[in-house]
């Protein structure tokens, strides 16, 4: 009797066991459905990261489809939008429609919690202090101009997207941007980007936000800078953990900004 006992009870752990990892293999293969159909039905107009392209918007980072419920994002993958390139997609099911918004939502940077690798608070200090991010950049109304708005940059971006773009500015720089310095006729030098160039004129944008408009014959040099505009030397620089905090600062800040257009939207 006591040997049947522990066979049964060795038999119901194997189920126990099997049964788990058959329901792990499930989740596992649901999580990646989003994914799949996204990649299938939406990526072909909205590019596999969902950033758009020449057929469809960027339904990933621009804030008016973020700020879209989950009902109405459903309500437009079934039923399609009128008078656009939009499709209905009834044929996908309400499982998968479902699957699509919730991989949507990952692009867009809100399918889970951000892992911050370090302090935001200290990369905040160094984004305004001493790394000098902020004397292009702005964040949440502060900062400068020179370069592009990091307010919502951490929403659509990995932690390791943040980290490349910083180590490696050169890689994605804007290639037209240029920067130079321009010395007029009276001696005077401008440090700037060039916003506006042809053959008679030139339009410099300088470090503090003004702006100078020259015509050539008047302009003595023009030194156009070589390499980026962004700082090349950050992974000297600054520490890992220094950058660790830059990065934070960066991925919270984004959380921030949705949540307030999350409730000014509601307003």
């Amino acid at each position: 009797m006591a040997k049947i006992t522990q066979a049964l009870a060795s038999v119901a752990l194997l189920v126990s066991c099997l049964s788990a990892q058959q329901s792990k293999h499930l989740k596992r293969d649901k999580s990646a459905d989003g994914q799949q159909i996204f990649a299938s039905s939406c990526a072909g107009c909205h590019g596999l990261d969902g950033r758009g392209g020449e057929r469809a918007p960027n339904i990933a980072q621009a804030p008016a489809a973020q700020r879209l419920s989950d009902e109405n994002l459903i309500r437009i993958v079934s039923e399609g939008v009128p008078g656009t390139g939009m499709p209905a997609f009834h044929s996908l099911g309400a499982s998968g429609i479902s699957e699509v918004v919730k991989y949507l939502r990952v692009l867009q940077g809100r399918g889970q919690p951000s892992v911050l690798p370090g302090d935001a608070a200290q990369g905040q200090a160094l984004f305004f202090g001493r790394a000098e991010c902020s004397s292009c950049h702005m964040i949440a109304g502060k900062g400068g101009f020179l370069a592009s708005d990091l307010s919502s940059y951490g929403k659509g971006h990995s932690v390791e997207e943040i980290r490349e773009a910083i180590l490696n500015a050169g890689r994605d720089s804007n290639l037209h941007v240029k920067h130079a310095t321009v010395t007029s006729d009276d001696g005077k030098q401008y440090d700037g980007l060039v916003r506006n160039e042809d053959n008679f004129s030139i339009q410099l944008q300088a470090m503090d936000g003004s702006y100078h408009f020259f015509e050539k014959t008047n302009v003595r040099n023009v030194e156009y800078q070589p390499g980026p505009v962004m700082p090349s030397n950050y992974a000297t620089t600054l520490s890992q953990g220094e950058l660790n905090d830059i990065i934070s600062y960066v991925v919270t800040a984004a959380e921030n900004n949705n949540m307030a257009a999350g409730s000014e939207s509601e307003e």
